[in-house]
This record gives structure tokens, sequence and C-alpha cells, in this order.
């Protein structure tokens, strides 16, 4: 088994922590624990695509509304048949 040190841990943080581990009749590394495995179980913990986190952010649906020009490389192509 691994061993972990947390710091700069707010204050707050350990006490929320602390609390909720009373209230579950365990200790607090044991619900530390139980709190760290479910959270790295869960689906929710994946990280989301840069267009997941622009759709959440931006566009129509949050007053964002953006006319993007037509794309170019700027360069003139060149005819080599003449």
């Amino acid at each position: 088994m691994a061993t972990i040190t947390i710091r700069n841990l707010p204050d707050q943080i350990k006490e929320s922590l602390r609390v909720q581990a009373a209230k579950s009749g365990v200790s607090l590394e044991a619900y530390a624990r139980h709190v760290l495995q479910s959270v790295t179980l869960s689906e929710r913990f994946i990280q989301p695509s840069i267009l997941e986190l622009a759709g959440q952010y931006f566009g129509t649906k949050h007053g964002v509304d953006l006319v993007l020009p037509e794309r170019s490389s700027g360069r003139f192509s060149v005819d080599f048949e003449q």
C-alpha cells in the first residue's frame, strides 16, 4: 500500500472531513481514503475535452455568437504549367 502526504490543506477542509468521518463512525484517515477511492473510481472525474469546456462557457446559449471569417493560408496558388 502507498502513503501520501497532503500539504497546504485548508483547515476548513480538514475540519469538514473530520466531522463527516465522525458522523460516519470511522477515523479521519479511513474517511479520507473512502473519499479518494470514490472520486477516483467515479465516471465524473474524467477530464473533459476542450470542446465540452468551450460549450459550457461560450456559445449562443450564453449570449456569445461569434461569426468566424473564412480561413485561408493567405498564399497565392502557383501555376507551374505556364
